[in-house]
């Protein structure tokens, strides 16, 4: 999720956790400590692929982080009165802080590594949209009273209301999105693709409107459904993508593999001018994906992995402005 977002829901799990007279030096703690795993972009791992796919690593852990803020902890009890005087609760608020980053993190569609180092696949839930206002606001405000009157009854509403919200909000984002794959299988079966592979996520700004992704041998399909226009089936386009020369690539381009595992199998393949081009088929919408990458070259007598370079991309304004018109109107039309 965005910074801003981290801010507010590191503040606002601290401050509930301490007594109400404390609740500004929690939110204050939980607001950096909320901020703390994503400092990670400032590392340089080494390419744009290690960039890419090692954010969210071992800063997203939830190893790392419990062993992190456990040293906090202790560190902060030695000589800091507050957490002296009630040693469980800030010990609560400071866990808390930093492990709801990660797992927030984990229900956007870019991959967070929850179980660093076990080297398993990033966790990819994709209920939420990186900047979600409907999520965010409510937290916001239950931070910004306990900042301004920490121990008054209303800051302490305030704040039950803005984590209640949060909960809520990420349950109604489950169920939405059970209901749009439901919806999708329904409709790939009626096109007769029975044996597709299903990446769901939210559009932009909401979770009103989402996208499918249906990922076959030879290609994928997009769609988009509205889960406030109505149940009708879903409008599939499909696009070739050419898994036979993604296969021949892999052995020879290890920033290919590093992509295609990091992204569980949804990568788009293209060629231009003898070079492959992979595509993170999560994010964006076709042509326009976030994350592509030139990984190879065709030489004889095979691929030859070269050194990756990220592709520029762009979202296309357009599409952020018929989001609103397309939530309560299923045509497919864009």
């Amino acid at each position: 999720m965005d910074s801003l977002t981290q801010i507010a829901l590191g503040a606002s799990v601290a401050a509930a956790c301490v007594r109400p007279e404390q609740r500004r030096k929690a939110a204050l703690l939980g607001a950096a400590l909320g901020t703390l795993p994503d400092l990670d972009v400032f590392l340089d791992y080494g390419g744009p692929v290690e960039n890419f796919t090692m954010h969210r690593g071992f800063s997203h852990s939830l190893v790392v982080l419990a062993a992190v803020g456990t040293l906090i902890w202790f560190a902060l009890r030695s000589f800091w009165l507050p957490a002296r005087e009630a040693p469980r609760r800030w010990f609560a608020a400071i866990l808390l802080a930093l492990l709801t980053h990660p797992l927030l993190d984990a229900h956007t569609a870019y991959g967070t590594q929850l179980f660093w180092p076990s080297g398993s696949t990033p966790i990819s839930w994709a209920t939420i949209f990186i900047i979600d206002p409907l999520y965010t606001l409510p937290l916001l405000a239950g931070m910004t009273a306990v900042l301004i009157r920490p121990a008054s009854r209303t800051a302490g509403r305030w704040l039950m209301v803005g984590l209640l919200w949060s909960m809520l909000y990420l349950g109604w984002s489950w169920l939405a999105q059970t209901m749009v794959a439901a919806n999708a299988r329904q409709s790939l079966n009626a096109q007769g693709v029975a044996d597709a592979r299903l990446f769901v996520t939210p559009a932009p700004l909401t979770t009103l409107l989402w996208r499918v992704v249906a990922r076959t041998e030879g290609g994928y399909y997009e769609g988009l459904d509205s889960v406030a226009a109505g149940d009708g089936p879903i409008e599939f386009t499909f696009y070739p993508s050419d898994d036979r020369i993604l296969a021949a690539a892999l052995p020879h381009a290890p920033a290919a593999q590093r992509l295609h595992w990091f992204a569980d199998g949804f990568i788009g393949v293209s060629v231009q001018d003898e070079t492959l081009i992979l595509s993170d088929l999560r994010m964006g919408e076709h042509p326009d994906y976030v994350f592509r990458h030139a990984v190879a070259r065709y030489g004889n007598p095979h691929w030859h992995g070269i050194e990756p370079e990220r592709l520029p991309s762009a979202i296309p304004i357009r599409q952020l402005k018929l989001i609103w018109q397309r939530i309560w109107d299923e045509s497919p039309g864009r």
